[in-house]
């Protein structure tokens, strides 16, 4: 039984780089594609469609962040801690990039058509990102209480 609590801990410690990684991957490609349509259709713009398209990035940011917090010594007594903490905000992580990139593909297929309403199309996405921050922050703060 041991022993699985040490695998677990250790999966729980790369969760939240591998899985924000993968949500990262998604939500830009999502956003990406988007982007490469947008730029065949305007003539100008082009910078702020490639740009929109790497928000969702940032989830891989933090889950490098929190797997560098929940990096240490493992034992028994703090394994399944690090393993749900790292697991769970991973999942967060990468569903928070995907749909982040689905809102950033949103706002750039209607920015496209219409540029004055580009600031205001990306709020959704900003929200998103709000909901990775709140993840990465809990997170955060409860590896603090783990024991040592």
């Amino acid at each position: 039984m041991d022993q699985l609590i040490m695998i677990l801990a250790w999966v729980g410690i790369f969760s939240p780089i591998a899985l924000g990684a993968i949500g990262s991957v998604i939500g830009c490609s999502r956003a990406g594609q988007a982007a490469c349509g947008a730029m065949l259709e305007t003539e100008s713009g082009h910078g702020r469609f490639a740009g929109i398209a790497a928000m969702p990035s940032s989830q891989t940011i933090l889950g490098i962040v929190v797997t560098l917090t929940l990096n240490k010594p493992v034992t028994v007594e703090n394994g399944p801690g690090i393993f749900a903490i790292g697991v769970l905000s991973g999942v967060a992580l990468m569903i928070c990039a995907a749909a982040q990139g689905t809102c950033c593909a949103a706002a750039i297929n209607a920015s496209k058509h219409k540029p004055e309403i580009f600031g205001l199309s990306i709020a959704p996405a900003a929200i998103v990102e709000g909901f990775g921050v709140f993840a990465f922050v809990f997170a955060l703060v409860l590896a603090g209480s783990l024991p040592a």
